[in-house]
């Protein structure tokens, strides 16, 4: 069964999660919270969204994200989380998935 298509509505804001697999630790150290955050600055840029507020807890983030376009929100996720799960797979020597499927 196909996925139901996200709602998404112009400059309004949607409050975004993602979550580590199965809960586990997303972020190990204190250099893992500051690469996010870089990334985080670099991404909303280059897809056009507006980052309003972010909380990043051990296990999943937390985002307030807006933009014009409909497809820039999954566009700036995709490239944030499969850059972030490449650093850490490298940093920490594992392999595999990080996140718990698609984001909320």
């Amino acid at each position: 069964m196909p996925r139901r298509p996200r709602v998404i509505l112009p400059n309004v804001p949607q409050h975004i999660i993602q979550r580590g697999n199965n809960r586990q630790v997303c972020f190990y150290a204190d250099e893992d919270y500051q690469i996010y955050l870089q990334w985080l600055q670099e991404y909303p840029d280059k897809t056009q969204c507006n980052i309003h507020a972010y909380v990043l807890m051990t296990n999943h983030v937390h985002l307030l994200v807006s933009t014009e376009k409909t497809a820039a929100v999954g566009a700036m996720m995709k490239a944030l989380g499969q850059r972030y799960v490449r650093y850490i797979n490298k940093t920490y020597q594992r392999s595999g998935t990080l996140w718990e499927g698609r984001y909320k």
